[in-house]
């Protein structure tokens, strides 16, 4: 794979270049419902014009908002929400840039300092960004530690934007999690099915947390990513008991994404439109799947 332009070799070294996307997207096997979302995908580069953090633990391939919009078209999705990735720590300007051009069609999930003021949590939400993220698990320090008194109040800063707060954790290391959660300002989001290894089985206490958290009415989870929680290759069959117990324990309260370009992932290279694919398995029921695509992204995300 090439150098992404605007890289010194040496960063290289200490934060090695990631694999990049299957760029030949398959059409998936069934037609999506009109309004599907993709509610967690990233952007990345030029570097020379959004460059990367010296903290970052791997460098992403270039993956441009029009390589993505093209993925979208071939999967029939028309909207989509941006996550901020680790690499840019609290620089949120390419997520911004991205939804900023998308005519409405985008929101996002920004990462920001305590010492943000609300003057641009207020631009950021005219721009379309619905939520903040703490990512405990793709950094160099202060990994599996969660700060709740700085999660707290900055949680009840965003209240009055209608805003909720998406966390990058093991649920496993957290099996008190649906306490820990108690009276929490705003929604919580959990991503990748909340990033256990299937082999720890969904009766892992930190599992069955989630669930409980799922069944108060203040969580969502995303399906994504799950080869990072499976221990087979496509088409993760592993995987298929945790979708099924968290749709069960609230269908109004998962919502679906790519993951695309699919940044630090070390086995094969997944198909974008095979993982969609996967979601006739995930969420059997066409009314359920509907929701996961459509109604709970439009609630969660404010999308007219």
């Amino acid at each position: 794979m090439n150098q992404p332009a605007g890289v010194p070799v040496e960063e290289l070294a200490r934060a090695p270049l990631c694999a990049g996307p299957d760029a030949n997207t398959r059409k998936p096997g069934f037609a999506l419902p009109p309004g599907s979302c993709d509610c967690h995908a990233h952007v990345f580069g030029l570097a020379t014009r959004y460059p990367y953090s010296p903290k970052r633990i791997y460098t992403p391939p270039d993956a441009s908002p029009a390589d993505y919009r093209r993925m979208l078209g071939v999967l029939g999705v028309e909207r989509a929400v941006l996550v901020q990735p680790s690499v840019y720590d609290t620089d949120n300007r390419a997520i911004l840039d991205a939804i900023a051009a998308s005519n409405g069609r985008m929101r996002g999930v920004a990462v920001v300092e305590e010492s943000v003021t609300d003057r641009e949590l207020a631009r950021m939400h005219d721009i379309g960004v619905r939520g903040i993220r703490f990512n405990i698990v793709d950094v160099k320090d202060d990994k599996g530690m969660l700060a709740m008194d700085v999660v707290r109040r900055l949680a009840r800063r965003i209240r009055p934007l209608g805003w909720h707060v998406q966390f990058l954790m093991h649920v496993d290391e957290f099996p008190e999690l649906d306490t820990m959660f108690a009276g929490f300002p705003v929604d919580i989001v959990i991503d990748h099915f909340g990033y256990m290894q299937t082999s720890k089985g969904i009766g892992h206490p930190g599992f069955q947390a989630l669930l409980r958290l799922l069944r108060a009415g203040r969580c969502w989870v995303k399906f994504t990513g799950a080869y990072r929680i499976s221990r087979e290759e496509m088409p993760y069959r592993d995987v298929v008991p945790y979708a099924h117990a968290l749709v069960a324990a609230a269908p109004d309260r998962i919502v679906w994404g790519t993951d695309w370009p699919h940044p630090k992932h070390e086995k094969s290279m997944p198909n974008d439109g095979e993982m969609c694919d996967r979601l006739l398995e995930w969420i059997p029921d066409e009314k359920q799947r509907r929701l996961a695509l459509v109604d709970n992204p439009a609630r969660l995300y404010g999308f007219q």
